[in-house]
This record gives C-alpha cells, structure tokens and sequence, in this order.
C-alpha cells in the first residue's frame, strides 16, 4: 500500500495526473476490492488535490469561468459512478476486475500518446459539463482518469496547458472530496476490516484487526 502510494505521487508530481491510474493499477494486481481501491485512492487523492488546487489558485494559474464550468457536472458524476461501483463491487466483481484494468491500461497509453504530441492550435469546445461528468464518473468507477480524461482533453483543444492544469487540479478536490464521501457513506470503514478478514480466511492467515 505504502509503495502504491509512493509511486503514484510520484508519477502524479512529475506529469500533473496518474495517481488514480497507478494506484488502482497496482491494487487490482494484489487483489483489493473495487470498490475499497477506489474509496481509499479518493480519500488520499483530497489532500494532495486540495494542496495542488490551493497552490495553483495562490499563483493565479486559475480561470475561474472553466472552473464553474467543470464543478458541478464533475462531482454529480462523481458520485454517480461511486454509486454504482458500490452497488456491482460485491456481485460482480468477476467482470470488473477485468473491464478496469482494460480501462487503466487505455488511460496510461493515452497519457504516453499525449505527452509526445505537439501542442495543437486552439479549436472551439463548449461540451465542458459534458466532459466533466464523464471525467467524474469514469474517475469514481475505475479509481482513477479525471486527469488523464480531463487535463489531456482540453489541452489537446489548444487550451493553455498552465490555466487547464490549475483549474483542473483545484476542481480535481472537489470531485474527489464527493466521491470519498460517497464512499465512505455506503460503504463505512467496517468494509475495509470485513473484506480483509474474508480474504484471509481463505489463506488461513489472521491479520492484525481481524
């Protein structure tokens, strides 16, 4: 968990996006919950977004007007997909493991891609909520891809990349602030203890707490 986390930061620190994606990438591998990877990547993700937002906003790298534009259909959606990860985590959780790390692997390609790719000139976009809801949601339900949906989308329409990675990073806090309350209010911190107990009767091992 500690290493997941580091690595993430990282990776997140360095490109301005990626820590949901390497974060949810290396829980599935060691066999976490859906749904606990990412309620527990959100409720990280708040303090270095908020620290991030907070930063950006301190340095004028804000533009208020996209920032209206993104908030609200980001945490509508959100919570929409903390919602309905919660609800398919326990009873489908053979078909999701697969179908996220079909989505992890798309978003860490699609942030290779762009980040050899010139700089386009700037094209019209007005489907701002609209990609903030699918940014939102897709983050919630796949534990990671706000940035790399969001960030990248933007700034591939020619959008100056400094005013997009601040405003983005600052909406990032309230998005994620959404989803971990989602989280948190369906599924309690008992989860956590509950599925770690499960797990390891199956190994015939007792962790600490169980």
């Amino acid at each position: 968990m500690l290493l997941a986390g580091f690595l993430a930061q990282m990776i997140d620190g360095a490109l301005g996006m990626g820590y949901g994606v390497t974060s949810a990438t290396i829980l599935l591998s060691a066999g976490v919950n859906p749904a606990a990877i990412s309620g527990s990547i959100h409720t990280a993700e708040m303090f270095a977004s908020g620290a991030s937002g907070y930063s950006h906003y301190k340095f004028g790298n804000v533009n208020k007007k996209l920032f209206k534009a993104l908030l609200i259909p980001g945490v509508i959606g959100a919570v929409l997909g903390a919602i309905l990860l919660t609800q398919l985590g326990e009873t489908h959780i053979e078909y999701l493991r697969p179908a996220l790390a079909t989505y992890t692997l798309f978003l860490g390609i699609r942030i290779l891609v762009l980040a050899f790719r010139r700089q386009q000139k700037q094209k019209k976009f007005k489907r701002y909520g609209a990609l903030a809801g699918a940014g939102g949601f897709l983050d919630s339900f796949g534990g990671g891809g706000w940035g790399p949906i969001v960030t990248t989308t933007l700034i591939t329409k020619g959008r100056s990349p400094r005013f997009v990675i601040g405003t983005v990073s600052l909406t990032e806090f309230f998005v994620t602030l959404a989803s971990a309350f989602t989280f948190f209010t369906l599924l309690g911190v008992s989860h956590w203890q509950n599925h770690c107990c499960t797990h390891n009767r199956r190994t015939h091992r007792r962790p600490i707490g169980c």
